[in-house]
């Protein structure tokens, strides 16, 4: 019974020690290893077994990217004015030993470096360009950060604004000063609307004024065509009635037709005389029809006999003959 007590003590011992001497690392994680209170070695993902009472794990660390939440801070800008920002960083343990010695929290440090290095980057500029410029906030951060973090086997990986609060009193102004550009930018646009509009009746009143004097040009050219072919015409027809009536006087019989329409001409003009005024002006010789008709006469044989006659200009001015009443 002892033997077997003994065995069990045996197997207890040994199983006890192998469970503080086995170690497994997880994927992704590093163990910082310890013997007698020196740094002995960094175990990776994996089965490890260590001396019993000589080798511990004194660190363990994740090599994964892990988010660090930075508080809200009150920072001033380069104007005197107080914002409230807060932000998240990103970091990653990329050398076990440096992260376990080279430093004593390293999240800790990260996080009061990041609010320091944000506070004096937004004291440099003015608080109309901090929302402007959390891209180069950001970058401002993550490189401050990033030098200091490599003696802490620490790699920054990004850091982000999240908010970024000015005092009431700022935001109000903020308002008003968005709400006065809006409003400027709506009377500029009407005002371009406007100019627009103005250019564009104008070049419509301006095609319209040029298509209404085309329209009006040509239809004084198709008038002007017009008269010159009435003119044409009824001049063609007055030659073509001069030249039958000349034709005809030739004829046996024409200057005796001729004399009978020049009399009934004149007989005919001279009975319309009562009708148009109360007062009529006779000539002398109301009764000769005979010497009118041979006037008449007479100046169509001249007229047949010399085609193109030559126009004598008058010496002086002759009184016609007072008719008597």
């Amino acid at each position: 019974m002892e033997t077997f007590a003994a065995l069990g003590i045996l197997i207890a011992f040994t199983i006890i020690i192998l469970f503080k001497t086995a170690v497994i690392v997880p994927q992704r994680n590093e163990f910082v290893v310890e013997r007698l209170g020196k740094y002995r070695g960094t175990l990776q993902a994996g089965f490890h077994i260590l001396i019993p009472f000589f080798d511990k794990v004194a660190y363990r660390r994740s090599l994964k990217e892990e988010p660090i939440d930075i508080a809200a801070q009150t920072c001033i800008t380069a104007d005197n004015v107080t914002l409230e920002v807060d932000g998240i960083l990103y970091i990653q343990v990329i050398d076990s030993k440096k992260s376990a010695y080279g430093i004593d929290n390293f999240h800790f440090a990260a996080g009061q470096l990041a609010q320091t290095s944000l506070r004096s980057a937004i004291g440099k500029i003015d608080l109309d360009k901090t929302f402007e410029a959390r891209e180069t906030l950001n970058g401002q951060v993550v490189m401050a950060l990033d030098e200091a973090a490599e003696n802490w086997g620490v790699k920054v990986l990004r850091y982000e604004i999240k908010d970024i609060q000015p005092p009431r009193t700022v935001l109000e102004a903020m308002e008003k000063q968005m709400k006065a550009e809006r409003e400027k930018r709506a009377d500029i646009a009407r005002s371009e609307g406007d100019k627009q509009s103005t250019i564009n009746r104008a070049e419509g009143d301006r095609a319209e004024a040029i298509s209404l004097s085309e329209g009006e040009k040509m239809k004084r050219i198709n008038e002007a065509e017009g008269r010159a072919q009435e003119i044409t015409m009824v001049a063609e027809a007055t030659a073509e009635g001069i030249r039958r009536v000349a034709e005809a006087l030739s004829l046996p019989g024409g200057n005796e037709a001729a004399n009978l329409e020049v009399a009934k001409s004149y007989v005919n003009e001279f009975g319309k005389l009562a009708k148009e005024n109360n007062t009529m002006i006779l000539p002398a010789n109301l009764t000769d029809v005979a010497s009118m008709v041979t006037a008449a006469m007479s100046t169509i044989q001249q007229t047949k006999t010399s085609p193109r006659p030559a126009v004598r200009k008058p010496a002086g001015t002759v009184r016609p003959p007072r008719p008597q009443v």
